[in-house]
């Protein structure tokens, strides 16, 4: 194979280019074409997903599920990449519901992202300090350049900034313009990370690595004072104050983000794995993997899953639901997606007919190729069974009410598949081997690899 490949290369030396006789051949076929002709009359005024959208199919799309958990109010992460955050908060908070009999509740997702950004920013400045040697075009020094950093993150991400800063109730730190909308303050940040890249290699030369520390002391400081300036100041204590389901006003005094972690939450979170469904053929399932450069707090926890087949991860989330608890997962919403009914279908959509395009491929070829990946975290609150198997997932999204059925979605079966990738399960649901093989060494993938993209 490799041989004929050679030939072949040697064969076509030069690229070929688009001959404009066979462009005028193509142009008199479509003329000719009625199909054609009508989908660009539609097309003209009319974007391509209403056109291609296939009402025959979403007649069989409803809400009516088997197992339906009844979850708080529906939030809405506006213009900020913090889903994974805001997935994280509301599985929590259903948690701490239960406790205290409450009818909504919201935990602070401002507080999270802050220090969240403000770790992302320390954890990036050492990982350039780690590449100085490396030359400015080296591969994995543009990746981490080039990335940045931005809102989006992973569960364990997540676990371990609330583990070393806790949480607080949304009323202990309210949302600000920046935390809700964070294009401006990311590209401020990200403009001096790329600017420390460059200042440090010539510090380095100049003063070594003591030099290069010392610098990034003075970054630390002044992204901190710009953090607080956008964000607010972090509460240093604060008082509970809620209503319980009976309308009976509580308040519970002087706590801290780190007592009322202790308190809610205390070890819980350490009682749950990540699952992914990555069919390549560099990932074997029943093992764990981790992705080099991805993190937040430096010295955490690393990011880890365990791969296993996509019927093994639905039973797994199945097995949760069925003991009223929902699920944080992570899926490519990029897709096949109609927000107007609130559906993530992909017999929803015909661009096979429309344009005679259709972009489903395998979905490990999908991930090799970078045609699709994780890059939204929601919550699964239901599920329609047959003789037990899923024919429809119940999604609680971040988005608002006003988007879907009152912020809720539906999944079909085959789109949850094709497109869902991650799942954080309990503990308890797991057997033996699959425990021992989350917790042995974990494989390291390569810091672009589509494993450790973020949702956001």
């Amino acid at each position: 194979m490799q041989t004929i490949y050679n030939t072949c290369m040697k064969e076509q030396t030069t690229m070929e280019s688009i001959k404009k006789e066979h462009l005028q051949e193509l142009l008199e076929q479509y003329k000719k074409d009625k199909a054609a002709t009508i989908s660009r009359h539609a097309l003209s005024n009319s974007d391509i997903s209403v056109i291609a959208l296939d009402k025959d199919h979403i007649k069989d799309m409803d809400f009516n599920f088997d197992i339906n958990i009844e979850t708080m109010s529906v939030t809405n992460q506006k213009a900020s990449g913090r889903c994974w955050i805001f997935a994280a908060t509301n599985f929590l908070r259903e948690i701490i519901g239960k406790k205290k009999n409450m009818k909504f509740f919201e935990l602070s997702q401002s507080y999270i992202a802050f220090y969240d950004k403000l770790e992302k920013l320390n954890y990036t400045l050492e990982v350039i300090i780690e590449l100085l040697e490396k030359d400015y075009d080296d591969r994995t020094l543009q990746f981490i350049v080039s990335n940045g950093v931005g809102d989006g993150g992973q569960w364990d991400m997540f676990v371990d900034v609330v583990e070393k800063y806790g949480v607080c109730p949304k009323n202990a730190y309210p949302e600000t313009c920046t935390s809700s909308s964070t294009r401006s303050i990311n590209t401020l940040l990200n403009a001096e990370l790329r600017h420390f890249a460059s200042e440090s290699k010539a510090v380095f030369a100049k003063d070594g690595i003591g030099g290069v520390k010392s610098l990034k002391e003075d970054y630390i400081a002044r992204f901190y004072r710009a953090l607080v300036s956008c964000y607010g100041l972090p509460p240093e204590k604060f008082d509970f104050e809620y209503t319980d389901k009976d309308n009976v006003c509580h308040v519970e005094k002087g706590y801290t983000p780190e007592s009322f972690f202790k308190e809610y939450v205390g070890s819980t979170l350490d009682e749950y794995i990540s699952v992914i469904n990555a069919p390549t053929n560099d990932k074997p399932f029943n093992q764990s993997y981790t992705i080099k450069y991805l993190g937040n707090v430096a010295g955490g926890k690393k990011v880890t899953h365990l791969n296993l087949p996509m019927v093994r991860m639905k039973e797994l989330i199945i097995a949760q639901l069925k003991d009223k608890s929902i699920v944080w997962f992570g899926s490519d919403v990029g897709f096949y997606g109609d927000r107007s009914n609130g559906i993530w279908d992909d017999g929803d959509f015909d661009f096979k007919s429309l344009l005679d395009l259709d972009y489903k491929m395998d979905k490990g070829e999908s991930l090799d190729y970078r045609c699709s990946a994780m890059n939204h975290a929601m919550c699964i609150s239901g599920v329609a069974l047959r003789e037990g198997v899923p024919t429809k997932w119940k999604i609680e999204n971040s988005w608002g009410e006003t988007a879907g059925k009152n912020g809720y979605y539906i999944m079909s079966a085959s789109w949850f598949d094709r497109y869902t990738y991650q799942a954080v399960v309990n503990k308890k649901y797991f057997t033996e081997q699959e425990l021992a093989a989350y917790k042995a060494k974990p494989i390291e993938l390569k810091p672009w690899d589509p494993m450790g993209s973020l949702a956001k």
